[in-house]
């Protein structure tokens, strides 16, 4: 995108039909799409509630309204499409979806090449109950997440990604609340500015899984803003297309007041491969290990010495960290740095923290 086409779009909200916004945009420019489309809901009449026979404040609204299921699909079809054409070839795409659509939107998706990489259930803490009491409450949404193609070197955040989960691999199941309390936007009559507002921690967790500072994010069905007001959040660009004018005016006023957090290095999410080598010696060479200091596991039910040349040595091996956590535990391969610990102030400290230690100081 040039400087100058990338500035009349970028960090802007555009008035209009998503797909012919879409087909102005220039090709592969976009880094990441985050889609929230109509659910098509076919809902037959108003939902009462059954104690005080109250209307239940429910998605009618004519844009979520089709003839057919042929006329649903012709718009899924034709938004993808100019979607794909405006991802960069190691784009990603994300949607979310209700049981209503989110099969047919999946079908079309893998008919128009997209690579679907997961399909991510958001499960609802306070979901809203089933008031006829004629099925399961709906206690989740679908969100599927997929790559422009096959081929595409996409990003995925691994690490920041475990380190929300408190050190865990994220799974594909993921119990976050609906949006309500100060965060819901509402009107001045009191009722919801816009009836399906999702949460910005759903925002938050799919902007960190898989874009970096200074990306550009695009959502062709903007809504009431939440994508860009996250990403702006973030350090992200990005790009809202809405058709609703009312809807327009409730981002602009919430992506105003909205502030980036912090500093770039904050909001980064740099993989292992992107830091700097840090070979085990360069922590001898500086001190932060002295030659003879004995390293265990976490358990300590194995040791090694540090030699001054990098090595380490067991009761009747010598080799690198790596091989000799692989000697001693008689398997194929280790990774040392995570395997072995030392002794600190009578706490065991596994080496890869004085590893990024030496990495914060070199940079």
């Amino acid at each position: 995108m040039g400087a100058e086409n990338k500035k009349s779009w970028v960090n802007k909200i555009h008035l209009g039909d998503c797909i012919e916004l879409m087909n102005g945009l220039p090709e592969a420019s976009i880094d990441m799409v985050f889609a929230d489309p109509p659910y098509n809901l076919q809902l037959a009449g108003d939902l009462m509630r059954p104690e005080n026979h109250k209307k239940v404040d429910a998605v009618n609204d004519h844009w979520d309204q089709f003839d057919s299921f042929k006329a649903y699909d012709e718009l899924t079809r034709n938004w993808l499409s100019a979607a794909r054409r405006v991802l960069k070839p190691d784009g990603t795409l994300w949607v979310i979806g209700s049981y209503h659509n989110i099969f047919r939107v999946g079908a079309t998706l893998q008919d128009l090449g997209y690579w679907i990489l997961n399909d991510v259930v958001w499960r609802k803490s306070n979901p809203m109950p089933n008031f006829r009491g004629r099925r399961f409450t709906n206690a989740h949404e679908t969100m599927i997440w997929c790559a422009r193609d096959e081929s595409s070197k996409y990003r995925f955040n691994y690490e920041s990604m475990k380190a929300l989960n408190d050190d865990l691999q994220m799974r594909s199941d993921w119990l976050l609340p609906i949006c309500s309390g100060g965060e819901r936007l509402k009107g001045d009559d009191g009722k919801k500015a816009h009836p399906t507002q999702k949460p910005e921690a759903l925002l938050h967790r799919v902007i960190m899984a898989s874009t970096e500072v200074g990306d550009t994010i695009l959502d062709p069905f903007f809504g009431t803003g939440t994508t860009g007001a996250v990403a702006k959040r973030l350090g992200r660009n990005w790009i809202g297309l809405e058709r609703e004018e009312s809807y327009v005016t409730y981002a602009e006023q919430r992506i105003a007041e909205v502030k980036k957090v912090a500093a770039d290095e904050m909001l980064n999410s740099p993989s292992k491969r992107d830091e700097p080598r840090v070979p085990f010696g360069w922590l001898v060479e500086r001190g932060m290990l002295e030659p003879g200091t004995v390293l265990t596991d976490q358990k300590r039910r194995f040791k090694a010495r540090v030699r001054a040349d990098g090595t380490l040595i067991s009761a009747d091996f010598k080799g690198s960290i790596h091989q000799v956590g692989a000697k001693v535990q008689n398997l194929p391969a280790c990774n040392g740095w995570t395997f072995w610990c030392v002794d600190i102030e009578g706490g065991i400290v596994p080496i890869d923290v004085l590893r990024q230690k030496l990495r914060a100081e070199l940079h």
